[in-house]
């Protein structure tokens, strides 16, 4: 039996029903709960109050400088390195009865310094993906390059200078983190940019508004699989030199926040998309996150993305509620007809993002449904689960409707030796309904080891 034949729509419902019971009858804390949620979107998803363009390095520190050096030199002495070691296997059958399977084995090592002069500092980031098994009749995992190949890459290469304790610029290779701009990090390695950006934070203390701001030019993107930078308007899918402008702000307050971000590439897209959440508290003490989302997009001067001028946009809506077993999320996109919603530089934020599809394509609504429970108190610390599934409807023939379910298992170590050590497995099923009903099956195993201080 095939994976394409072991699974139907029966089936999945009873595998989200039985799923649910279990959050129900579980006894998992609300706090534990909310550590589930899948941000703004899907995975790889950024929303506007988790909008980081600083981004330091990632991992643990692999060193640390002495505690008391006679002669103390901050750049060299506040350094830090760290490095992650990353396998990942992927296994999808796809509509057309072709697959596409990879195991690769890399990660990265990651350089960052401390402040000369207690203004500058430089950072730096090397990512690797090689070949464990990568049949040459199943390419277009991006675990590798095309061909199946491996890679090595300086992603991230910058200096970043503080003019305040708050308020800092960068200029080179960097990761940032917007809804329309971010590392999209689910293959091996994450995607990194090329520019000139300015980023910082205000307020935040006793009580005050806080807010979070950036902008600036990003010219470059180097892709999930790719050793190489591309200028964002061929990334794009234009055959033209263009970069991006951008410019955003969140503000937070209390259990509020609300933020705007723009996206202008002169000749290609102008990306506006704005997003706001609150949390409101219920009288039996647990709590409900609301959220809702819009994006706006349009064709600009030549109009050189798509040969002619377009229009569109999105709007969802999103609610969380943390029961004592587990926390419920529903949501809902609907897109509309002139034209699909185009993320050409990173994963999209709608709240239907699922592993496998976007349900951004042009007239397209979509439904989610997701259930998330704390497995510490059933099974171990640092262990946790999740089921979706999302309905997509409003598409007209010849195109199909779909729907994705999704199922996700993942085991982190907190303590202990194999501190940084962790595991994912992943696996999605989208049934298209129409054409034959064919379906596409998707499957991900993840280890992850961010190599823990001595």
């Amino acid at each position: 039996m095939t994976l394409r034949t072991a699974i139907d729509a029966r089936t999945l419902a009873w595998l989200l029903a039985a799923l649910s019971l279990m959050l129900l009858l579980g006894r998992v804390s609300p706090a534990a709960a909310q550590g589930q949620s899948a941000g703004s979107g899907g995975e790889g998803a950024t929303s506007m109050d988790q909008i980081d363009m600083a981004n330091p390095a990632p991992g643990q520190a692999l060193g640390s400088p002495p505690a008391a050096p006679a002669e103390r030199s901050p750049f060299v002495d506040d350094s830090r390195i760290s490095a992650q070691l990353r396998t990942f296997y992927f296994n999808r059958e796809n509509f057309n009865d072709t697959r596409n399977e990879a195991w690769a084995i890399g990660g990265s090592v990651s350089y960052l310094s401390g402040y000369l002069a207690d203004r500058f500092r430089v950072g730096a980031v090397v990512y690797t993906s090689q070949p464990l098994y990568a049949p040459d009749d199943r390419d277009g995992t991006l675990l590798l390059k095309p061909g199946q190949e491996g890679y090595t890459v300086l992603g991230q290469l910058y200096g970043e200078y503080r003019f305040t304790d708050r308020i800092f610029a960068a200029i080179g290779r960097k990761a940032y983190e917007t809804p329309y701009i971010n590392t999209f990090d689910v293959r091996m390695t994450p995607k990194t940019f090329e520019g000139v950006t300015a980023y910082g934070t205000a307020g935040g203390k006793n009580g005050a508004p806080a807010w979070k701001f950036g902008g600036g030019y990003l010219s470059k993107i180097k892709e999930l699989n790719s050793d190489e930078f591309v200028w964002m308007s061929r990334d794009a899918g234009a055959a033209v030199d263009r970069g991006v402008f951008l410019g955003g702000a969140n503000y937070a307050q209390k259990d509020f926040s609300l933020g705007a971000i723009n996206y202008y590439s002169d000749d290609i897209i102008n990306i506006f998309y704005t997003e706001a959440k609150a949390t409101l508290s219920l009288a039996s003490g647990s709590k409900v996150k609301l959220a809702a989302q819009f994006t706006d997009q349009r064709s600009t001067g030549d109009n050189l993305l798509m040969g002619q001028s377009f229009s569109t946009n999105q709007w969802g809506i999103k609610g969380e509620f943390g029961l004592s077993a587990a926390q419920l999320t529903v949501g809902f996109t609907d897109t509309a007809s002139g034209a699909d919603i185009q993320s050409p530089w990173s994963g999209h934020p709608g709240y239907t993002m699922a592993q496998v599809q976007n349900f951004n394509r042009a007239g397209e609504s979509a439904l989610i449904l997701k259930v998330a429970y704390d497995l510490a108190r059933q099974w171990r610390e640092g262990a946790s689960a999740y089921a979706l599934l999302v309905h997509g409807s409003g598409r007209n023939a010849p195109a199909y409707n779909e729907d994705e379910f999704d199922l996700n298992l993942q085991w982190a170590y907190k303590t202990g030796n194999l501190r940084g050590l962790s595991f994912r497995l992943r696996y999605a099923v989208v049934m298209q309904r129409g054409g034959g009903d064919p379906s596409l099956n998707d499957f991900r195993f993840i280890v992850n080891y961010d190599f823990p201080r001595p």
